[in-house]
């Protein structure tokens, strides 16, 4: 019988606990290791809805990205989205786990996935941990572009409707720095990469005066973080090829509208 906690090892093997940053509050927020498991739903964010589509399914225990409780609770309200998701999966006896910054720092993780969309070659980490992981990757495209090249190359790649950009730069772009999610901390280490372009999402509003020769790419926080839903249902399937893992049918959980 599958448990918890082998569920656990094979997503800390690739993604160790470890490696979270210390705001950060990845693993098993809900549940025990010795809990059976039958069927694994994933999603990136753990809303209410989410929870209900695990229990409508069979799922026993919801892996996701971003962790359903980020900080202490003072309340649990079926009022509150967290809590609402709280009530639900203990009511159900549903395990939950995240896969956050842990899977953010390892190359093979969310960073190294947008990287892989735009066929990127000699990718390394951008801010090394100095282990060999770390926030972020850097990597050059196959053939040079323009800046408006860029731009259309980007939006295709990554399916976007619309996106935020610093003024194009004037030169052709061959080197690009991402970060999924968050990454306004790393524009510093973008440029001192040698990137022409960084890539991320939740960019504020000064950060897009950029130095003559350097372009910044907003693609939004989900957009740039999707494809580790893909990559932990493959890691489990390989390694559990007879057990029942889905990804949620609701995939889209952005909370950004885009008009």
């Amino acid at each position: 019988m599958v448990k918890v906690g082998d569920i656990i090892k094979v997503i800390e093997d690739f993604a160790p606990l470890s490696l979270q940053e210390g705001w950060d509050n990845s693993g098993l927020c809900i549940g025990y290791p010795d809990a059976p498991v039958t069927s694994v739903l994933l999603g990136l964010d753990c809303t209410p809805e989410l929870v209900d589509e695990a229990v409508e399914c069979g799922a026993d225990m919801i892996i996701t990205h971003h962790p359903l409780i980020f900080s202490g609770l003072k309340k649990i309200s079926p009022d509150d989205m967290v809590g609402a998701a709280v009530i639900k999966a203990i009511k159900a006896g549903i395990s939950i786990y995240a896969a956050h910054t842990s899977a953010d720092k390892v190359i093979a993780g969310v960073s190294g996935a947008m990287a892989a969309r735009l066929g990127l070659v000699n990718v390394s980490i951008l801010d090394e941990d100095g282990d060999g992981t770390g926030l972020g990757v850097v990597g050059d495209l196959p053939e040079p572009l323009s800046a408006e090249e860029a731009v259309r190359v980007v939006k295709e790649r990554f399916g976007l409707k619309a996106m935020r950009t610093s003024r194009p730069i004037e030169g052709s772009v061959s080197r690009v720095a991402m970060c999924g999610g968050s990454g306004g901390s790393l524009i510093k280490a973008a440029k001192a990469s040698g990137a022409q372009l960084y890539i991320s999402g939740d960019i504020s509003y000064h950060n897009f005066f950029t130095p003559e020769g350097f372009m910044i790419m907003d693609i939004g926080h989900y957009e740039s973080e999707k494809d580790i839903v893909e990559i932990l249902f493959s890691l489990l399937r390989k390694n559990f090829p007879t057990f029942a893992v889905r990804i949620t049918q609701n995939i889209y959980s952005n909370p950004i509208f885009y008009f």
